[in-house]
C-alpha cells in the first residue's frame, strides 16, 4: 500500500511545467501513487505517464472543474485505504524531504487532518495563504476596492484576514489553508466528505478546509517550504473572474453572508490563540 497518494488536475498546461512538479513528487523515499487528472480538450499530456510506473493518467474528456476532478483521485485513495492524500497544483515545485517531513508530522500528530507548508514565490518572497474564514468584504472588497481611498482599509484588513501579523514563522492552526498544497488525512475525508462539486473553481478549498477544521486540526507548518508560481488568473482573465464570483456567491449562500455564527466563532478563536487581541 502507498504511504501517500497525490493528485494534480491539468488543463492545457505546458508539459515542462508539469514535469517539474512530477519530479518533485516522485523524488521521495515514501511509497507514492500519483494521479494526473486531465481536464484538457485533448490528451496531449498523456505521455507524462511514461515518466514513471507510479503515475496513473486519467483523461476526463471534459473540463470537470478543480474539485470534481480531484475527487476522482480522492475516491480511489480512500478505496485503497491510503492514509494520506496530497491535493497539488501543477504550478508548484519543491525539494526532496518536504513530503517526508510532512508525513512524519502527520504520523506524530494524529489530531491533525490537514497540513500546509510555507509557500513561497519563485523569488523567495512569502505567499500569505493562511487565512481566516472569509466575509463578503474579504472576498469582494479585496477584489474590487483595492485602490484609492479604500486601499489602506484593504491592507489593514489583510493584516488580519491573511494572518500577516503572525510573521508566518511558527506552526499554527488556521481554518483556511490554500488548495495549492493540501496534505490531508484520508480518514478525516471519510467524516467530512470530499470537495463540494458545486464549486467549479475557487472557494472549494475554503469549503473543504473549513469542514476539516470542524473535526480536526488544520495546521500551517513552516518547517518546510514549497514554491508556487501563483498566476492569480481571475485578476487577468474575465472568464476566471466569473468562476470566482460564481463560487463566492455559492459559498456565502451555503454558509451565510452577513450572519455566519460558525465563521465568527472560528475566526475569533483563531485570533485569540494567535495572540492578536493581546497586541
Amino acid at each position: 500500500m502507498a504511504d501517500l497518494s497525490v493528485s494534480i488536475v491539468l488543463y492545457h498546461n505546458k508539459k515542462e511545467q508539469v514535469e517539474k512538479v512530477i519530479y518533485s513528487v516522485l523524488n521521495t523515499d515514501l511509497k507514492i501513487k500519483l494521479f494526473l487528472l486531465d481536464n484538457s480538450t485533448y490528451d496531449d499530456l498523456k505521455s507524462l505517464s511514461n515518466i514513471d510506473s507510479r503515475i496513473e493518467y486519467i483523461f476526463n474528456n471534459a473540463n470537470l472543474g478543480f474539485g470534481k476532478a480531484h475527487n476522482i483521485a480522492l475516491k480511489k485513495s480512500i478505496e485503497k485505504n491510503i492514509p494520506y492524500h496530497l491535493v497539488l497544483n501543477p504550478d508548484v515545485y519543491f525539494e526532496k524531504g518536504v513530503l517526508e517531513e510532512l508525513y512524519k508530522f502527520m504520523e506524530s500528530n494524529k489530531d491533525v487532518g490537514l497540513v500546509m507548508p510555507k509557500v513561497l514565490y519563485p523569488n523567495g518572497d512569502i505567499q500569505y495563504l493562511c487565512k481566516l474564514l472569509p466575509t463578503p468584504f474579504d472576498l469582494f472588497g479585496r477584489r474590487f476596492l483595492n485602490f484609492g481611498p479604500f486601499k489602506k482599509i484593504i491592507e489593514k484588513r489583510n493584516e488580519v484576514y491573511e494572518l500577516r501579523f503572525t510573521g508566518y514563522d511558527k506552526i499554527m492552526e488556521v481554518p483556511y489553508l490554500s488548495g495549492c498544497f493540501m496534505f490531508i488525512r484520508t480518514k478525516v475525508l471519510k467524516k467530512v466528505g470530499l470537495f463540494d462539486e458545486r464549486f467549479f473553481m475557487y472557494l472549494e478549498d475554503t469549503d473543504l478546509s473549513r469542514r476539516i477544521h470542524r473535526v480536526s486540526k488544520t495546521v500551517y507548518y513552516p518547517e518546510v517550504s514549497i514554491y508556487h508560481e501563483y498566476g492569480k488568473g481571475s485578476y487577468k482573465n474575465p472568464k476566471l473572474l466569473k468562476y470566482h464570483l460564481d463560487s463566492a456567491i455559492k459559498y456565502f449562500n451555503k454558509y451565510g453572508w452577513l450572519f455566519d455564527k460558525e465563521r465568527d466563532e472560528i475566526n475569533k478563536e483563531t485570533l485569540e490563540k494567535l495572540g492578536y487581541f493581546a497586541k
